[in-house]
């Protein structure tokens, strides 16, 4: 198992993951032919989506193996509106490698995933890319680093050269020079004395790393105060201490399209990120008592595994990705789901490399494989051995944001349409699949524009379904604004056994981004405990339809404060009713307001164009953040209602002459101006 690294490579988009990937597989002897993401030829973006656009739209994992050591690799996509496919990974990764472009420095997508390494605690190392580009600057990439993710950073390698220049690295730890020969090819590289020009800064950053080091490490601390010779060794295992503790990240610089600096990166993820032993042992809970559980990344201990991804293959159906955290099971063995309490049979098991599949029998601590035959396991759920169940903590994922109406063109597609959304909604969680009866079509909402496009191209070419898409709507919600105190009451005599339900419920304004949160106040049982679940499930469906425009109601705290039960009468079904009445009332008199997605825009545009790009911005209700002047061009972070962006991409390129990009991600929501509301409203 201390053989093991499972690594993620995780950035904003276009700064070179897949690019990075498909070198390492090459070196590594996994491929023989080095893929272009430029000519659609990537092992890694398999899908055709993915080689016409030239992104990574879906997750990919492989294995290849480097000095003894099996390097499990997903390759992650960069655009927001596949955030879930990043999500989802970081939760089962031991490590990552964040790739950050050179000449851009750090970009608004790098910062969201930084912090989802961040919630996941994911030891990380960072490797600069395109170093070989016009612009690239290796110091100003690190600085970006330290002030736009306020992160530790510690350089390990400095370039030799920058731009046209660059022609090789110096690394830090074993005072070294290594030197890419003339015809470019990173397998064909050498060491050599450090530039003469080079001393000065060489010992100026390796006695830099040294204290850095020292800052975070006791053991060489030690040594660094009683001014004793820090050997190599001593320094590469303070700083794979650190990485593990999540103190520091190391930073490595190349240029993946040239293949330079891949091998020093794969020698730095051996070396630095940890292996599934390294890591403690992982938190779940009973799935009965809910009491905390352990388990111990050990062999020995029993089988516990999280379903991290669904995906439909073609050929051989439902592929379940699992990673397993203790104990080992072999193919055909029974499992448990203890999220949903039931046992099924794991099938085949396999190793997968990309979209290529290698049969396996047994599948132990620390791997990552998928599994067929598994009919009734989603993503998130934990499947384990049924005398020792526990339930590992999901993925967490955002809520859509955007939504568009789909039919089908011909009326005897309608159940197949219906059948190929559910089975697209099992593969992606953020998703959603609604059928509207006022309007009487199906919706189907994501997390942008480019998702849905994705996933209605995927119907025509997987499905063989022809639709047409209305019109994209802002998934907007509802929330209060004021502390709502009411009763509902349910009560239904008809001669017989009649209906009883009393209750009494606080709802009040929760914090941005908080959803629904719930707690019971009732005492002296007021309520039987068998009723408390009912209300509650009665609340829920409530507020799943606002009463502006049957949004679904956010940012909300419930509180059940009494009620009053009848011996013969009352039931589930009548305190389930009661419930949504009380909560529907409570929205009324709390003062009901709409919210709308913000997002965060980052546009890079020419000096020239800033002006006409700023008065554009300000009329779709942007607020700036802030103006920072790169080189000759200017990079504007603003925050922008969602609603005013629908065909920006044209825009901006038709002000800018096509010189300018942007890029965006969900932020928050945030309440919609009156005179706005009503026209929103109207259009819903």
């Amino acid at each position: 198992m201390e053989l093991i690294r499972n690594i993620g490579f995780i950035a904003h988009i276009d700064a070179g993951k897949t690019t990075v990937t498909e070198n390492v597989l090459f070196l590594t002897g996994m491929t023989h032919k080095f893929g272009s993401v430029d000519e659609g030829t990537a092992t890694m973006d398999w899908m055709p989506q993915e080689r016409e656009r030239g992104i990574t739209i879906t997750a990919a994992a492989t294995a290849s193996y480097w000095k003894d050591h099996q390097i499990n690799i997903i390759d992650t996509p960069g655009h927001v509106d596949f955030t879930a496919e990043v999500e989802r990974s970081l939760r089962i990764l031991d490590g990552g490698v964040v790739i950050i472009d050179a000449v851009a420095g750090v970009q608004s997508q790098s910062e969201t995933v930084w912090r989802q390494a961040n919630k996941y605690n994911v030891p990380r190392i960072a490797f600069v890319n395109k170093m070989e580009r016009m612009g690239a600057n290796y110091l100003r990439a690190i600085k970006s680093m330290q002030q736009r993710l306020q992160a530790n950073v510690v350089p390990i390698q400095l370039p030799i050269g920058q731009e046209d220049s660059f022609r090789g690295l110096v690394d830090l730890v074993e005072k070294t020079a290594i030197i890419f020969t003339k015809d470019k090819d990173s397998t064909d590289q050498e060491e050599a004395p450090i530039p003469s020009d080079m001393i000065d800064q060489v010992n100026e950053y390796r006695s830099y790393l040294i204290e850095k080091v020292a800052e975070i490490d006791d053991v060489l601390l030690e040594k660094f105060l009683d001014n004793q010779e820090v050997s190599n060794e001593d320094l590469k295992s303070a700083i794979r201490r650190g990485t593990l503790g999540n103190l520091i990240v190391p930073v490595l610089c190349g240029a993946a399209l040239k293949k330079l600096g891949i091998l020093s990166l794969l020698d730095s993820i051996v070396d630095y990120l940890p292996s599934p032993a390294d890591k403690p042992a992982v938190d779940g809970k009973h799935p009965d008592t809910e009491e905390p559980e352990t388990r111990e990344s050990r062999v020995d201990e029993p089988f516990c595994a999280l379903a991290f991804k669904v995906a439909l293959d073609p050929y051989v159906g439902r592929l379940i990705y699992i990673r397993v955290y203790s104990g080992e099971m072999k193919a055909g063995s029974m499992v448990y789901n203890a999220t949903r309490g039931s046992r099924e049979r794991m099938g085949r098991l396999v190793k997968m490399h990309s979209n290529h599949r290698e049969e396996i029998e047994e599948i132990s601590t620390g791997q990552i494989g998928a599994v067929l035959g598994l009919k009734n396991t989603f993503t998130g759920e934990t499947i384990c051995d049924e005398s020792f169940p526990i339930v590992l903590e999901p993925p967490q994922f955002p809520q859509p944001v955007i939504s568009v109406s789909v039919e089908p063109k011909l009326r005897s597609d309608q159940e197949k349409l219906e059948e190929g959304l559910r089975k697209l909604a099992e593969e992606d969680p953020t998703f959603q699949v609604k059928y509207d009866r006022e309007i009487g079509q199906t919706v189907i909402s994501g997390m942008g524009e480019l998702h849905l496009e994705v996933l209605v191209d995927r119907m025509k070419r997987e499905l063989g379904l022809d639709v047409q898409v209305g019109r994209p709507r802002v998934a907007l919600r509802e929330t209060i604004k004021q502390m709502a105190k009411v009763e509902g009451r349910f009560v239904r005599q008809t001669g017989g056994h009649g209906q009883y339900g009393h209750v009494e419920i606080e709802m009040e304004p929760g914090p941005r981004g908080s959803g629904f949160t719930w707690e019971n106040k009732i005492k002296g049982g007021a309520i039987p405990q068998e009723f408390i679940r009912p209300v509650r499930a009665g609340v829920e469906e409530a507020l799943s339809n606002g009463i502006l425009g049957a949004f679904p109601v956010v940012d909300v705290k419930v509180t059940l404060v009494d009620g009053t039960y009848h011996p013969v009468d009352s039931s589930e079904i009548a305190f389930r009713i009661a419930g949504s009445i009380a909560a529907k009332e409570a929205q009324r008199k709390g003062i009901p307001v709409l919210l709308e997605p913000f997002i965060q825009v980052e546009v890079v545009t020419p000096s020239e164009y800033l002006s006409d790009v700023l008065g554009d911005l300000g009329g779709r209700r942007s607020r700036v953040e802030s103006i920072e002047g790169v080189d000759d061009s200017q990079v504007i972070r603003t925050k922008t209602p969602l609603s005013e962006l629908f065909g920006y991409a044209t825009r901006l390129r038709s002000l800018t002459q096509g010189r300018a990009s942007f890029s965006m991600e969900f932020d928050h929501y945030e309440e919609v101006p009156q005179a706005i509301a009503q026209p929103m409203l109207v259009g819903a």
